[in-house]
């Protein structure tokens, strides 16, 4: 039975992460952690989940979480990240990141610590998602040089980045199928007179509100046609049981840094 940690065990991914690895029939959570402050501290995990009394008791982060522990999972923030990755490699404990918003030197972090560990970092578990974002590698080789991109994301109002990270996902993807380069060509939002799009753009539009868990549509326009590729999530534990799946098939890889493509072999397809 594969010993699963929950960095982040509070929050609307938490919860649901503990409901997946207790519903999942090869894995078992070993421990699940909340911020020092948190009211939840010493809470059973099952009864914060709404599954009931499952005798593990949310604690805080510390190195012993990681004691005996096969793989955690993180979905905390940002912030918290370099210290999740620093326990993970003294502990030697492969880990599970879909924390979002990372900043470059964050993302250096990760990079240095797939030396030491392997590592599955993904903007989104969803299956769904990550063949979208396939599906959108394939579009763009056919029609990337000739129509006009749009990516569309919406969330709910409590999403504290944008555009979301599998909004970047996906224009990274696209961006690197064309060789192109997404920094000084996407777009995030237009205003006022803004005159004719340039054929290279990559656009990006976002909505927030209410409790959408998240919707993204990638656009190809061209003249007289056009191809829209969408996903639309309603409910967290497509991305918490995703996060699972990629525990499992982490748990016995060699160093490194890995996604969820590696993790579903679309990198094969």
């Amino acid at each position: 039975m594969l010993q699963v940690g929950i960095l982040g065990a509070s929050g609307r991914m938490g919860r649901n992460l503990i409901d997946a690895v207790y519903q999942d029939a090869h894995t078992q959570l070993h421990s699940a952690t909340v911020r020092p402050e948190s009211h939840f501290l010493n809470a059973d995990a099952g009864e914060l989940a709404g599954i009931g009394n499952i005798d593990v008791a949310l604690t805080a982060q510390s190195a012993t979480a990681y004691d005996k522990c096969n793989v955690m999972i993180d979905f905390t923030l940002p912030n918290a990240l370099a210290t999740n990755l620093q326990l993970a490699i003294a502990n030697q404990i492969p880990i599970v990141i879909g924390t979002t918003g990372l900043n470059e030197a964050q993302l250096a972090l990760l990079d240095d610590a797939a030396t030491h560990i392997p590592i599955v970092f993904a903007a989104n578990y969803s299956v769904g998602v990550n063949l979208l974002i396939k599906l959108s590698q394939q579009a763009a080789q056919i029609m990337g040089e000739t129509a006009d991109i749009e990516i569309i994301e919406t969330h709910h109002r409590h999403k504290i980045d944008a555009p979301s990270g599998t909004a970047l996902a996906l224009g990274n993807c696209i961006a690197a199928t064309l060789g192109r380069d997404l920094h000084s060509d996407a777009v995030y939002g237009r205003e006022g007179h803004t005159g004719e799009r340039p054929q290279q753009q990559i656009g990006f539009a976002t909505v927030r509100g209410g409790d959408v868990v998240g919707d993204h549509t990638v656009l190809f326009a061209e003249l007289g046609e056009r191809i829209e590729l969408t996903h639309k999530a309603s409910s967290r534990m497509t991305f918490a049981k995703g996060a699972v799946r990629a525990a499992k098939w982490l748990a016995d890889k060699p160093n490194g840094l890995y996604s969820m493509m590696d993790v579903l072999s679309l990198n094969d397809l």
